[in-house]
C-alpha cells in the first residue's frame, strides 16, 4: 500500500517539543554548571535555611544596657520615738492617711512632770522679777528722796553763811561761828555729791538685777518652749500624704528612745531601684540616661545614685523619672528599665549575633552568590540589637549574623538553596 513520505526541513509538533526540551536541558546544563562551579570552589556546604542572614545599615547605634528594676519611694521616712514611754497606735499597716495626721502617740510621765515644773519656775521668776522691779523703783524714790533732804539742807547752809557773813561785818559774830557757817557748806555740799553718785551707782546695780532677772525669765520661756515641743511631738504625726507601709511596735508596748514606730511611704513620688551587672558598673555613673517601661509606654529618666559597693556581682543604682512619675505606679512593682550608655550618629551597622562569638569579633561570613566567603572586619560598639562596623564591609552586604562554628573557619562555603 502507498503511504505518504514526511518532507524534510518542515516544523512538526514532535520536532518542536524535541527543541523545548534540548533547549531546557542546555539552561538547566549552565545553571547547573554554574552551581557546581561555585561548590567546587567551596571547602564545604550548608543548607541556607540553616542560617541568619543580616544586611548592613547606616544609622544611629544606641549602646544600653536592659536591667529589671522595683519601683521604690522618693521619700519613706520612718518615724522614731523622740522619748522613753508607752506608745498608744492610732494606725494600721497599709492604711492610707494625710500629711499632719496622728499615728499614734507616746506616753511619757516623765516629761510632761518636767514641763509642769518648768511652768512652775517660770511663774517663780516672773514674780521675782516682779519684786526686782519694786524694789528698783522704791530705792529710787529714796534716793531722790534724800538728795532733795541733801540739798536744802545745803540752801539752807549757804543762807546761814550769806547771814554769817553780814553778822561779821558788823561785828555781832565771832570767828568761829562764821567758820563753822563755811564748814556746814562744806560738808552738805559733800554729802550731796556723795548722795547724787551713790544713787547712780544703786540705779545701774538695781537695772542690771532686773536685767539678770529678765533674762532668766527669757532662758525659762525657752526650755518651756523646747519641752512644749517634746510634748507635742509625743504625738507622731505623718510628714508626708501617702500610706503606712510598717508598724514597727505592738500598741501599748514600752519603748525607748529612738526606738522604730512606723514607717509611712510617698506615693506622690517613686524611683526606680535598679541591679547592675558588675562589668557595667564603670561605664554607669549618676546623670546616665534612662528609660523605663510601664504600661506599654516609655518614660525618660537618669540615674541619680550608683552604689560603690558589689553585692552578689551586681551594682544597686536608683533611676529617677525626668518629669513626674506616671500615676498607677506602686510600691515594690517590678519596671523594666534601659540604660544609654553611649548614642552614635551615622554609623555603618549590622544586627547582633552570635557570629561576634564565633568569629571573635574579627572574622565574619559575607553572602556573595550563593556563597559564604569570610572576610577580616573590624567592629566598635556594640548596643543589644546592632554592632558598629569600623571596617571591612560596605553598605548594603549580607553577612551570616547566626553562629558559624559549624564553618570550621573554612574560607568560602557553598549556601545550599
Amino acid at each position: 500500500m502507498d503511504r505518504p513520505i514526511e518532507r524534510r526541513g518542515r516544523l512538526t509538533p514532535k520536532r518542536i517539543v524535541l527543541g523545548l526540551g534540548l533547549l531546557a536541558g542546555l539552561l538547566g546544563a549552565m545553571m547547573l554548571y554554574s552551581s557546581l562551579k561555585r561548590w567546587l570552589r567551596s571547602e564545604i556546604s550548608i543548607d541556607f535555611s540553616k542560617v541568619r542572614v543580616g544586611s548592613t545599615s547606616r544609622g544611629d547605634l544606641v549602646r544600653a544596657v536592659s536591667v529589671q528594676g522595683r519601683t521604690v519611694a522618693a521619700f519613706h521616712p520612718t518615724l522614731f520615738s523622740p522619748s522613753p514611754g508607752i506608745v498608744h497606735i492610732g494606725t494600721r499597716a497599709g492604711e492610707v492617711v494625710a500629711k499632719g495626721q496622728p499615728l499614734g502617740h507616746v506616753i511619757s510621765p516623765e516629761l510632761e512632770n518636767r514641763l509642769k515644773q518648768e511652768r512652775s519656775l517660770l511663774h517663780s521668776l516672773a514674780a521675782e522679777l516682779e519684786r526686782q522691779r519694786i524694789q528698783a523703783k522704791q530705792a529710787r524714790l529714796a534716793n531722790q528722796q534724800n538728795i532733795g533732804l541733801l540739798t536744802m539742807q545745803l540752801e539752807a547752809a549757804r543762807r546761814a553763811k550769806v547771814r554769817a557773813e553780814k553778822s561779821k561785818t558788823l561785828g555781832i559774830l565771832t570767828a568761829v561761828e562764821y567758820e563753822k557757817s563755811q564748814d556746814d557748806v562744806k560738808i552738805l555740799s559733800l554729802r550731796l555729791e556723795g548722795a547724787c553718785k551713790n544713787a547712780g551707782l544703786e540705779s545701774e546695780s538695781l537695772a542690771f538685777e532686773v536685767t539678770e532677772r529678765r533674762s532668766q525669765l527669757t532662758r525659762q520661756k525657752l526650755v518651756i518652749e523646747d519641752l512644749e515641743r517634746q510634748v507635742e511631738a509625743l504625738t507622731i504625726r505623718s510628714p508626708v500624704a501617702g500610706l503606712v507601709s510598717r508598724v514597727h511596735i505592738e500598741d501599748r508596748e514600752a519603748v525607748g528612745r529612738n526606738a522604730s514606730l512606723f514607717t509611712v511611704v510617698d506615693l506622690s513620688d517613686f524611683e526606680v531601684e535598679i541591679a547592675v551587672a558588675e562589668n557595667y558598673a564603670d561605664e554607669i555613673a549618676p546623670g546616665v540616661e534612662a528609660l523605663l517601661s510601664f504600661g506599654g509606654l516609655e518614660y525618660r529618666g537618669k540615674v541619680r545614685s550608683i552604689s560603690p559597693e558589689v553585692e552578689g556581682s551586681l551594682v544597686k543604682g536608683i533611676v529617677t523619672f525626668a518629669e513626674k512619675a506616671p500615676a498607677g505606679l506602686k510600691q515594690n512593682q517590678r519596671i523594666s528599665t534601659r540604660l544609654i550608655l553611649e548614642t552614635r550618629a551615622d554609623v555603618l551597622k549590622v544586627p547582633r549575633g552570635p557570629f561576634l562569638e564565633s568569629g571573635g569579633g574579627h572574622r565574619v561570613y559575607v553572602v556573595e552568590n550563593q556563597m559564604a566567603v569570610l572576610r577580616s572586619i573590624e567592629v566598635g560598639a556594640q548596643s543589644i540589637s546592632e554592632v558598629e562596623i569600623v571596617s571591612g564591609l560596605d553598605l548594603g552586604e549580607q553577612i551570616i549574623v547566626s553562629d558559624t562554628g559549624r564553618f570550621k573557619g573554612a574560607k568560602r562555603v557553598f549556601l545550599r538553596q
